[in-house]
């Protein structure tokens, strides 16, 4: 089963390369064709930028195996050819808890190695940047919740908390989505915005 999951990543890697190289020059046309995906989605932390991401994976799998979190999916065709089989994250559905292992284990440098230190983390882990919807958020309807701030690894730097744990949101957050997963409003009142596009 890895040979042959190895021989498709490898199989789709060069297909996207080629793609990258000679029909879409710099690969923007594959991250344009992202952009037009309806589905909110991560890539893993320590991701290059989208154009250099997409043309460097080789669509190996090893990231979703060794994530101890399991919340690295990879795309099917719904996304299109160039990008199917590359890793991303739902962050609502699983979000990422920085073990910073998918980079360790990337053969490509596709996804970057990250030292589990907060001067690496907000250095080279890109994977968004949260929101708050004040009208959806029960800290901000007089109501104190304080659940994403709690859920934050990087407290303090991402996310200070004010009256009734109101969240604010601040330049270190790095998009690991842990907020907007334990949110407990329907709809979420705190999401990632995507860095990708």
């Amino acid at each position: 089963m890895n040979r042959r999951r190895r021989f498709l990543g490898q199989l789709f890697g060069v297909a996207a390369v080629l793609a990258a190289s000679s029909h879409f020059p710099g690969g923007t046309a594959l991250a344009r064709g992202l952009q037009r995906y309806s589905t909110r989605f991560l890539r893993p932390p320590g991701a290059l930028a989208e154009a250099d991401f997409l043309a460097r994976c080789i669509r190996c799998g090893r990231c979703a195996e060794v994530c101890p979190n399991s919340c690295i999916r990879y795309f099917d065709l719904e996304i299109g050819f160039s990008a199917m089989g590359t890793p991303y994250i739902i962050p609502r559905e699983q979000a990422c808890i920085l073990c910073m292992k998918c980079g360790d284990i990337c053969p490509t440098g596709a996804i970057q190695p990250v030292k589990r230190e907060l001067d690496d983390v907000l250095a080279k882990v890109h994977m968004g940047h949260a929101r708050v919807e004040k009208q959806l958020c029960l800290s901000y309807q007089g109501q104190s919740c304080g659940v994403c701030f709690r859920a934050c690894p990087l407290q303090g730097t991402a996310m200070r908390v004010g009256y009734l744990e109101q969240p604010h949101v601040l330049d270190g957050c790095v998009g690991c989505g842990l907020c907007e997963r334990s949110c407990i409003q329907m709809p979420q009142a705190i999401r990632i915005i995507p860095f990708w596009g």
